[in-house]
């Protein structure tokens, strides 16, 4: 006959069944979780945006970059004397990557958020597995018995705070990696748009000034 105080491995039921501590540990790491998906779908979104933005502006389409090409205008209209070309492609170049570094920043959002919950989520959620071992002690030395009625309940809490540590720090750690070598390689393409334009810029102003 099966026993009617069968602990449940149900998420939901392990919360509600842990104490007090164990209740505020899963909270922070259910909201952990949340936000980490929060984060992922807002920074996957930026770089969508942004990788999209740069195919298009290597293929001449007019489109979000258009700050970055009026900076490095802006710069090449605003020459120095006895500036040798390298250096005015150079500033030119400087001139269009701060915006580029700005938009770059913009488009990965709360990505460093991520590093920290992929972090900390391990360890708050290990302060909730110790806190769930003491507990199940502390029900052992009261009952002055270690049957397993007694120990399942504080046991069940640790295991459910672990489990809830890794679920929300699983996810933020395999995007945050993810998403860093795509701003990583989207970056560098990027800059070598820049680098090509701001020759495009200078060989078009050397041609003015010969005309």
């Amino acid at each position: 006959m099966e026993s009617t105080n069968a602990l449940s491995i149900s998420p939901v039921d392990l919360f509600w069944a842990a104490g007090p501590v164990g209740k505020l540990v899963m909270a922070l790491l259910i909201a952990a979780s949340v936000w980490c998906w929060f984060l992922i779908l807002e920074s996957f979104y930026g770089l969508t945006r942004l990788r999209r933005a740069v195919r298009n502006a290597g293929k001449g389409r007019a489109n979000k970059l258009g700050g970055i090409f009026a900076a490095g205008a802006e710069a090449a209209h605003q020459p120095i004397d006895q500036e040798t070309a390298g250096e005015r492609r150079q500033r030119i170049m400087e001139a269009m990557m701060r915006c580029a570094r700005i938009l770059l920043v913009r488009a990965e959002g709360g990505l460093p958020n991520l590093a920290v919950i992929a972090s900390v989520a391990p360890f708050v959620g290990l302060f909730g597995t110790v806190w769930g071992i003491m507990t199940a002690f502390s029900g052992i030395a009261e009952a002055k018995d270690t049957s397993l009625a007694v120990v399942a309940p504080g046991i069940a809490e640790a295991l459910a705070a672990t489990a809830y540590g890794l679920a929300a720090a699983i996810p933020a750690a395999f995007a945050y990696n993810r998403l860093v070598a795509s701003f990583t390689r989207l970056g560098q393409e990027l800059s070598d748009l820049v680098e090509d334009h701001a020759v495009g810029v200078l060989r078009g102003r050397n041609l003015k000034e010969a005309a």
